[in-house]
C-alpha cells in the first residue's frame, strides 16, 4: 500500500493523529473512569476494524497467532489503560511529552533482546531527542503545574510496552499485512475489554449525558486514533526500521502541546527550544 517514499507522510500523519489522542483522553475522563475509557477504546477500534479486516485474518498462519497476541498486549492492551490512569494525574501535554521515551527503549530492547544494529547517528538522534524531551518536561512545570512522578512512571511503562511491540512486529510479523495484524490484535482483546467495561459499572451510567458526551470522544479515539492509526503504524514499521517508526513519538509532543495551547495551557520559550531539539533528533535518527 505504501512504499519507503511515503515514510515521511506516514510519520507526519501518525503524529497528528496520536498527538491529538491525549486531548481526547482528557475529554473522555470527564465522564468515564480509566477502566471504562481503556475498554471502550479497544472495543470501538475492534468494531471498526472487523468489517474491513475480517477476511484478512485468514492470512495469519496458526503458528503466528502467539505473536499477534503478544503484540496486542504490548501494543494496545496495556498502554490504553496506562495512559488513561496516567492522565488522571498528568496534563495531556505532559503525557504526550513523556511518550517520546519510546525510541530510547526501542533502541535498547532492539539491541539487547532482538540483535538489531543501529548506526551511531541514530544513537545520537535518540539522545538528542531525549534531551529535547527533558527540556519540555523541566520547563513545562512552570506553566503546566508540578508533575506527579507516579503517574509519569505509568507513561514510562507504556513506552516500554510500545518499544517491545515495535520490535516484535519487525522481527516476527514483518511479512504480514498490517490490516491483518491490527484486526487480529483487537479481536484478541475484544472479550477481555468487554469484561472490563461491564465489570466497572458502565451499564449503570451509560445513559448519563456526561458519560454519553465522553463516550463520543472515545469513539473518535478508538476508530481513528487506535484502529486506523495502528494499520498505518504497522505499515511504517514494515517499510522502514523500528527506530524510525518509533520516532513518531518525537512529533507527538508538538501536536499535544498545540492542543494544550488551544485548551488554555501556556508555552514558554524554552519549551519551543526543546521542540526544535526534538526535531533535530528525528533527523539524525532517520538519516542513513
Amino acid at each position: 500500500m505504501f512504499t519507503k517514499n511515503n515514510k515521511w507522510f506516514l510519520l507526519v500523519l501518525l503524529s497528528l493523529v496520536w498527538g491529538s489522542s491525549f486531548i481526547l483522553i482528557k475529554r473522555g475522563l470527564v465522564g468515564l473512569n480509566p477502566f471504562q475509557l481503556g475498554a471502550l477504546r479497544l472495543i470501538f477500534a475492534c468494531f471498526f476494524l472487523l468489517p474491513i479486516g475480517f477476511k484478512s485474518l485468514t492470512q495469519i498462519p496458526s503458528y503466528k497467532w502467539k505473536y499477534v497476541a503478544l503484540t496486542s498486549i504490548f501494543g494496545n492492551g496495556l498502554p490504553v489503560f496506562l495512559f488513561a490512569f496516567a492522565q488522571t494525574g498528568l496534563k495531556s501535554s505532559i503525557s504526550g511529552i513523556l511518550n517520546s521515551l519510546t525510541p530510547l527503549y526501542t533502541l535498547l530492547i532492539g539491541a539487547l533482546a532482538f540483535g538489531l544494529t543501529f548506526m551511531r547517528n541514530q544513537v545520537f538522534g535518540v539522545i538528542l531527542g531525549l534531551l529535547g524531551c527533558s527540556l519540555l518536561v523541566f520547563y513545562g512545570k512552570s506553566t503546566s503545574g508540578e508533575t506527579n512522578y507516579f503517574f509519569a512512571f505509568l507513561v514510562v511503562i507504556a513506552t516500554i510496552c510500545y518499544a517491545l511491540n515495535v520490535n516484535l512486529i519487525k522481527k516476527y510479523l514483518s511479512d504480514m499485512s498490517p490490516l491483518a495484524i491490527t484486526t487480529g490484535n483487537f479481536l484478541t482483546l475484544l472479550i477481555p475489554a468487554l469484561i472490563i467495561l461491564f465489570s466497572n459499572g458502565y451499564a449503570e451510567v451509560m445513559t448519563q449525558p456526561e458519560v454519553i458526551h465522553s463516550t463520543l470522544f472515545i469513539i473518535i479515539l478508538g476508530m481513528i486514533g487506535t484502529g486506523i492509526a495502528n494499520i498505518l503504524y504497522y505499515q511504517l514499521i514494515q517499510i522502514t526500521s523500528p527506530l524510525f517508526a518509533s520516532s513518531v513519538t518525537y512529533f507527538i509532543p508538538l501536536v499535544a502541546m498545540s492542543w494544550g495551547l488551544l485548551d488554555g495551557e501556556r508555552l514558554n520559550f524554552m519549551q519551543f527550544i526543546g521542540a526544535g531539539i526534538i526535531l533535530g533528533g528525528v533527523y539524525l535518527a532517520s538519516k542513513k
